[in-house]
């Protein structure tokens, strides 16, 4: 897996930062204080950080200034584990020396101040203990303590080694979920690595490895160690413990939108809009297509000569019948043509104060089979198409019943003599 050694690859950068960090630094003093507006010339060297973060930067395609503000946040993030957690402390990288500074920032408060005594009062300090320090201290000035984590021995590069490495592969991956938010609803592929127990399908793709849960394949398709699968990219999430995931889908009407996108240049362009999607996967799907321009079949050009087109997307989706409508903005119109291939008489729609929409469609009796189809697949695609809930209404039905009414009528008054 790519990210495994993108972790292996952090892993080298920061040994070599540890060569440096047990070689090369200078021993220096723990602490004195300083006001913002003292010369630099008294901030004493750390270590050499620079060519590490343009290593790391350049190896892993990331972003310098993004690298620089993940290593200042490791040094201050060890410095609160080792030193005190309540303290408030600030890292800067010197861009000519290539040093870190790490340094402990106190606010100057009133004496009063409830502050002192608060979880945090390790980042203040009294107005009257500040001028012990310097009689031109004043409320709201910000003093400096430099550490240096050299001090602390091992355990504190130890401790830098792992913040560092957190926070670099927490950068990876918020870079890698930034790249494929934005393939959300789009077809990617990949080969497959693992199937497992329940058939749930890890497919590696680029950088990272998705799954395609069983619920989300085809019904009946079986995959094997090293096929090539495309599918959509449903949803991408980030967790701090098992990092970036994403998950699959070839179920999603989308998918279909989106293979018929590859295969049809006019739908590609938007001359030609697929305006509403119905599937039961595997088995048969209904699609509504429009298109503002007159010259063009919308129909003719999604199925192509032959079907060829068509018939290469549903070969993808393992023989998915595909039926292909015309949209209307009139809704008795759109009903009535994705009834197809049932010919229909008659629609009304109603709509109750609740919103649910209805349709009642009178067919000849010939037709009803048709419009139901083989388990009631074609009524119900129609119905998700539509939006409506569909009732089928035998033409002639009334007639016939009032017509029988009568001849009852005339039987009985023939046998009483009325």
């Amino acid at each position: 897996m790519i990210l495994d050694y993108i972790g292996v690859s952090i892993n080298i950068l920061l040994s070599v930062f540890f060569v440096y960090c047990l070689f090369f630094i200078k021993k220096l003093p723990l602490s004195h204080f300083i006001f913002y507006d003292l010369p630099k010339d008294e901030d004493v060297p750390m270590e050499n950080m620079l060519d590490i973060i343009d290593s790391i930067a350049s190896e892993k395609g990331l972003n310098r200034e993004n690298v620089t503000e993940a290593i200042k946040t490791s040094f201050v993030q060890t410095a609160k584990r080792l030193i005190n957690p309540t303290f408030a402390f600030e890292a800067d990288v010197d861009e000519k020396t290539k040093q870190v500074k790490l340094r402990q920032v106190i606010t100057v408060i009133a004496d009063e101040s409830p502050e002192l005594e608060g979880s945090l009062a390790g980042a203040y300090m009294s107005i009257t203990a500040a001028k012990e320090i310097d009689d031109e201290a004043e409320i709201g000035d910000q003093l400096q303590m430099e550490h240096e984590l050299e001090t602390y021995g091992r355990s504190a590069f130890a401790t830098l080694h792992r913040e560092i490495e957190f926070h670099i592969q927490r950068l990876v991956e918020n870079e890698l979920y930034d790249k494929y938010k934005n393939k959300i609803n789009t077809i990617v592929s990949g080969r497959v690595t693992r199937v497992d127990n329940d058939q749930n399908t890890t497919i590696e793709i680029d950088e990272i490895r998705a799954v395609l849960p069983m619920k989300s394949r085809i019904k009946g398709e079986k995959f094997k160690v090293g096929d090539v699968v495309s599918a959509l990219v449903r949803r991408v999430n980030v967790d701090k413990i098992v990092g970036i995931s994403m998950e699959l889908s070839r179920t999603a009407p989308k998918f279909l939108e989106e293979l018929l996108a590859l295969e049809v240049p006019e739908i590609k362009d938007g001359i030609v809009v697929v305006e509403k999607c119905a599937r039961i996967p595997g088995e048969r799907a209904k699609i509504a297509l429009y298109t503002n321009r007159p010259q063009i079949d919308p129909i003719g050009a999604t199925v192509g000569v032959r079907g060829v087109r068509i018939n290469a997307v549903s070969e993808e989706l393992c023989g998915e019948n595909i039926d292909c409508i015309e949209y209307s903005a009139s809704p008795e119109l759109f009903i009535s043509r994705a009834m197809s291939p049932a010919i229909i008489s008659a629609v009304s729609v109603t709509e109750d104060e609740n919103g649910e929409r209805k349709a009642i469609v009178t067919l000849p009796s010939d037709q009803k089979s048709k419009a139901i189809g083989k388990s009631g697949i074609n009524i119900r695609l129609a119905s998700m198409l539509t939006g409506y809930i569909i009732e089928l209404k035998e033409q002639g039905d009334s007639a016939t019943a009032s017509e029988e009414k009568k001849e009852g009528l005339s039987s009985l008054e023939a046998l009483f003599g009325n």
